[in-house]
């Protein structure tokens, strides 16, 4: 087993560069990974760009990168499913296992969790990584580490359709067609839901949205994206509304688009972390809202559903960089953020 590691690592605003670092050893409970994909989330460019999200502020060196799968190494002697070889995605959050939230399993909204990439915690771009075997989910054959590694947004979008209620023979809108917004599409026509529209105001995100399977799209800098909804549902709106956008007027156009006695989902943050809703038409409509923070139990359901073909999770990624290029992948993920839907870091 090697002794050290290569690591990339945020030295500061905008800037990244490559450190060498000890290579973890397994815990008892834990596997060691070697690391294969990792992906760029929306986190990673945000604390890329400005350093902080909210209370979380990274303080360089710090190792960016959550989203990850690879191959097992090594194995803790209590481990017992999982052996050398398999190959694994890594649910990144370790939670306490002890609180209220925990315990009633809810464990997402555990406030001890460890999560990876999330400051102090560092992150997966890395060579390898130790980690909870229980939270590293073996990877059926069909099932590719690239793939593996889309697992994490993709649980997102599936914690967001079971907010819902999503469910056969059901409508629904997708506002905001970034990553979060194409696994929510494909979470819900997974579940069943028969028709599902995307509204963007980026004409080849939408293309992209068309390509896994939306039913239909918006684009809401050429059209008004609530009559275009309308006219689609044939004056009768949908029956839920995602917004993954974090925008006030999506939040809003969420609003107008759903029947009445809907479910309305808000998964997408605003940069102030603040918007103002139409309340009024809310009540009127007698709206049920919903939030998404990460996801519970969702890691097995979510890799079945890309092993039987009802996901094409594969389709998600635009673009792959090698990890000797780390900086271009951050820079160009950051500055082309209307083309580049999801990239993917090759470590190994």
């Amino acid at each position: 087993m090697k002794k050290t590691m290569k690591a990339a690592v945020m030295t500061g605003i905008g800037a990244m560069d490559y450190i060498s670092v000890d290579c973890p050893e397994p815990k008892s409970d834990q596997v060691l990974v070697k690391i294969e994909y990792v992906g760029i989330c929306g986190s990673d460019m945000h604390y890329y760009e400005t350093g902080r999200i909210g209370s979380y502020i990274v303080e360089p060196p710090f190792v960016l990168g959550h989203e990850s799968a690879g191959s097992v190494v090594a194995v803790g002697r209590d481990v017992k499913n999982l052996k050398v070889g398999d190959r694994v995605a890594l649910e990144p959050g370790e939670t306490c296992g002890k609180c209220q939230y925990c315990r009633s399993g809810n464990y997402n909204l555990c406030p001890d969790v460890v999560f990876f990439a999330t400051p102090p915690y560092g992150g997966t771009f890395q060579e390898y990584v130790a980690h909870n075997a229980d939270l590293c989910f073996k990877l059926p054959d069909n099932v590719s580490t690239l793939a593996g590694a889309m697992i994490e947004p993709l649980a997102v979008g599936f914690h967001a359709a079971g907010q819902a209620g999503a469910s056969f023979g059901q409508t629904a809108v997708v506002l905001g067609s970034g990553a979060i917004g194409m696994v929510t599409m494909m979470a819900l026509k997974a579940k069943g839901v028969s028709r599902v529209f995307v509204v963007d105001i980026e004409q080849k995100r939408l293309e992209k949205a068309l390509e896994l399977g939306a039913d239909a799209v918006i684009n809401g800098r050429e059209v008004d994206a609530v009559e275009q909804l309308m006219a689609f549902t044939n004056g009768a709106g949908v029956d839920i509304a995602v917004e993954t956008a974090g925008s006030e007027i999506t939040s809003n156009q969420a609003i107008h688009m759903v029947k009445k006695g809907s479910t309305v989902v808000m998964v997408g943050y605003s940069a102030s972390g603040k918007v103002n809703l139409e309340m009024g038409l809310a009540i009127d409509k007698e709206l049920t809202f919903k939030t998404v923070f990460r996801y519970r139990h969702i890691y097995p359901m979510a890799i079945e559903a890309v092993a039987q073909g009802k996901v094409n999770i594969d389709g998600l990624v635009t673009d792959i960089f090698e990890f000797e290029d780390i900086q271009r992948a951050m820079d160009e993920s950051c500055r082309n953020k209307a083309d580049i839907v999801k990239a993917a870091i090759k470590i190994c």
